[in-house]
């Protein structure tokens, strides 16, 4: 059972940065697409970014591209989101998802295991 865990979410004012990470368990981390997604309240989940299993694959979100980046560690068995220019809108919960496949799907169908979240709200 492949199991996610998020870290890094939290109060950070509107220009501020958050570098999220998850951790995922398993001995085969580099053979998982992973992705990062995000569900502000009343909103449905939506994808913010993700990387194929060697990293050469990367994709974002046109409303985070330019100010997030995606990337990985296979030795330590984590993916990280890093964030800066918050805006107020960027505040959600974020969630880290796993898919064995090579090509990182944008859409929340492609991936079959998720973390619980960590929690980024942007004050004004």
């Amino acid at each position: 059972q492949v199991q996610l865990a998020e870290s890094g979410g939290g109060l950070v004012q509107a220009g501020g940065s958050l570098r999220l990470s998850c951790v995922v368990s398993g001995r085969t981390f580099s053979r998982y697409a992973m992705g990062w997604f995000r569900q502000a309240p009343g909103k449905e989940r939506e994808f913010v970014a993700a990387i194929s299993g060697s990293g050469g694959s990367i994709y974002y979100a046109e409303s985070v591209k330019d100010r997030c980046t995606i990337s990985r560690d296979n030795a330590k068995n984590t993916v990280y989101l890093q964030m800066n220019s918050l805006k107020p809108e960027d505040t959600a919960v974020y969630s880290c998802a796993a898919a064995l496949a090579v090509a990182p799907s944008q859409v929340k169908e492609g991936y079959r295991y998720w973390g619980q979240g960590t929690q980024v709200t942007v004050s004004s």
